[in-house]
């Protein structure tokens, strides 16, 4: 198989998802070793959830298939590039590759735009449109000094 097997594959799951009316048109699926261990497509209107995005669904099945929460050996791929939240979860599980087929901004022609979070994130906190306030680093900072000095810990 390749990969325009497996972005067919997205592609499906986004078209199905779609049409069942799971959410919008989005879909995922993520392989290792030419099996596909997870799958996904946008759940957000049907789950009340805005982070079931078909990336963070597909990263969830998989690590549950795999047993491990990082996806080393993997390679996800997607209808769609993904939205500044699904790229932070793709970096964290780690896969090998990602593949995609349409654009952001073709996302944004459709009604799925995050240019606001693009341009929000280099902002200062105060000229954010949340409000963003930083308070109590010296109590949070505690929590990491036990974490630093945790001899059992399972590092990520």
């Amino acid at each position: 198989m390749n990969d325009e097997h497996y972005l067919r594959e997205a592609i499906r799951a986004a078209r199905e998802g779609m049409n069942s009316g799971e959410g919008g048109p989005f879909g995922c699926v993520i392989v290792k070793d030419g099996v596909i261990v997870g799958r996904g497509n946008n759940r957000v209107t049907s789950s009340n959830d805005p982070t079931a995005h078909a990336e963070v669904v597909a990263i969830r099945d998989a690590c549950k298939n795999l047993n491990d929460f990082q996806l080393n050996g993997c390679v996800l791929y997607t209808s769609c590039e993904p939205c500044p939240m699904c790229l932070g979860a793709i970096y964290w599980a780690r896969p090998d590759r990602v593949v995609f087929a349409c654009t952001r901004e073709d996302a944004a022609d459709a009604g799925f735009d995050d240019q606001l979070i693009y341009d929000e994130l280099p902002l200062p906190y105060p000229e954010r449109r949340i409000s963003t306030e930083h308070k109590l680093r010296d109590e949070a900072q505690v929590v990491f000094t036990e974490w630093k000095q945790k001899q059992d810990k399972i590092r990520y």
